[in-house]
């Protein structure tokens, strides 16, 4: 039987709460990122590595890297849906990404890239991924690799002004 997986995935979609608000009346950044991590934990767990995963074996995933973007605010009482995408993955390491997007005015708010990598959490160390998660991978791969390239994978901060003197 071929499984064929949606490109991108949406998993995740949450309601910007009071607390998440700063004094810029819009979302504070720190809350862009719990809202990303909430659709890593949908990710991983599409993909068989959530918390199931966790409680049955030794393994887990570590971010080690992120990159976020801020496209457009959004504010109190605001839903936002994030949409993820598998960009690559080895052995050992998984790279993806995810937009979110103002659910009533569809706009994209943010972006955010990742990289993780498995870890066997008894000796706190990279190890190789499952053979079943690999596959796993791969078949998301084969939808994800289709979608257009985003100008939001791979960004690097550059410095357009000169440093203060």
């Amino acid at each position: 039987m071929i499984i064929t997986h949606p490109a991108p995935l949406e998993l995740w979609s949450e309601t910007i709460i009071p607390d998440w608000i700063d004094y810029n009346g819009h979302m504070n950044v720190a809350y862009y990122t719990l809202v990303f991590d909430h659709a890593v934990d949908a990710f991983f767990t599409y993909v068989g590595l959530g918390r199931d995963y966790r409680e049955a074996t030794t393994g887990s995933t570590f971010a080690v890297e992120h990159h976020i973007t801020y496209n457009q605010e959004v504010v109190e009482g605001d839903v936002v849906r994030c949409t993820s995408r598998l960009v690559g993955f080895d052995e050992k390491r998984i790279h993806h990404y995810h937009e979110m997007y103002h659910v009533a005015d569809g706009y994209l708010a943010a972006t955010c890239e990742f990289l993780s990598l498995h870890v066997d959490l008894s000796i706190r160390r990279v190890t190789k991924l499952p053979d079943a998660i690999l596959e796993r991978l791969g078949a998301v791969m084969a939808a994800h690799e289709k979608l257009p390239p985003s100008d939001n994978i791979g960004r690097v901060i550059k410095r357009p002004i000169a440093p203060a003197r």
